[in-house]
């Protein structure tokens, strides 16, 4: 029978900012099992809240305690899962997002983000989160609704890369900053490693299409995965679906070939599930699948298409 684990938020489970595939697992789990894990909001001391209160001690000790590595984030894992071997796919299934504070932070970096060379002074400000009224408010009135999701969920790279800064996506996933990886999406990862190595992080509040500042509404989340070794499906890139549409994932420093990258995945997807020729699959996704801009800032920018399984129904 499949068992829950719950990995607490002390900064031996933690790493921030490189994934490693040398390093420990937190964690070892069956094939099918559930993981609670938390997350701390990416960024150092300058972006806590300025009330001390309404800062947790463990975000506090995890600062104190973890060193820097090569990114932002902090990250939880790796968690080994039984029988996943390389060449084998991670079925993630996000079954809950739960927000750990009543904050979030929002900022513009120096020489980052869609504009680098016109915004070129730091600022933050900090946004009340209202998880029971399922908003957010910023500093000038504005409220947005919430739409909570790990900005990193990833496998750990292949060997002979070494350790890996978390700030740029890449085949064994990490920081896609994709917002439909939310609750009830299921996200395939390529197994590099022996035991898959997953890791999660960088709890996002709300984000746009695009990311274009550099930051969503950073925060803090507690989320619950399934964790499926899937040895049915034999992919080197990230996938997912949602429970109405399939999804393809490009990833690349040039936006067109990240672009490229998800129209080709999808007739990929498309040939799998159908009895559809590519020459089919590559019209279905013109007249049903939406390309859409996942972010622009992440060194790697990300596109994603989405299609609906209804459009297959006949396939």
């Amino acid at each position: 029978m499949p068992r829950h684990h719950e990995i607490p938020p002390i900064p031996e489970n933690m790493v921030l900012g490189t994934f490693d595939a040398a390093r420990p697992p937190v964690l070892t789990v069956a094939s099918g099992d559930t993981v609670t894990l938390h997350a701390h909001p990416a960024g150092g001391r300058a972006t806590l809240h300025p009330d001390p209160a309404r800062v947790p001690a463990d975000l506090l000790h995890a600062l104190d305690t973890l060193p820097r590595g090569l990114g932002p984030h902090f990250m939880t894992g790796p968690v080994h899962v039984e029988g996943a071997e390389p060449g084998d796919m991670l079925q993630v299934d996000i079954l809950d997002l739960e927000f750990r504070l009543d904050w979030g932070f929002v900022s513009i970096l120096p020489l980052l983000g869609t504009l680098p060379d016109e915004f070129t002074e730091y600022e933050t400000v900090h946004a009340d989160i209202d998880a029971a009224r399922g908003t957010c408010r910023l500093p000038w009135g504005t409220e947005l609704p919430l739409a909570p999701f790990f900005g990193i969920l990833g496998t750990a790279p292949p060997a002979a890369w070494g350790p890996v800064g978390s700030a740029v996506p890449r085949a064994f996933g990490g920081n896609m900053d994709n917002k439909e990886l939310t609750v009830g999406t299921t996200l395939y990862l390529p197994v590099f490693n022996a035991g898959g190595g997953f890791y999660a992080g960088d709890g996002h509040g709300v984000q746009g299409d695009g990311e274009v500042c550099i930051t969503a509404l950073e925060t803090g989340l507690t989320g619950t995965v399934r964790l499926t070794v899937r040895k049915d499906l034999r992919d080197a890139w990230p996938f997912a679906e949602t429970p109405t549409d399939l999804m393809s994932i490009g990833l690349h420093e040039s936006l067109d070939e990240a672009m490229r990258q998800a129209v080709r995945g999808m007739i990929r997807l498309v040939c799998d599930r159908t009895s559809l020729t590519r020459n089919q699959a590559y019209m279905l996704c013109s007249l049903a699948g939406n390309l859409r801009i996942t972010q622009t800032v992440d060194g790697n920018k990300g596109v994603h298409m989405m299609l609906p399984k209804a459009a297959l129904a006949t396939a």
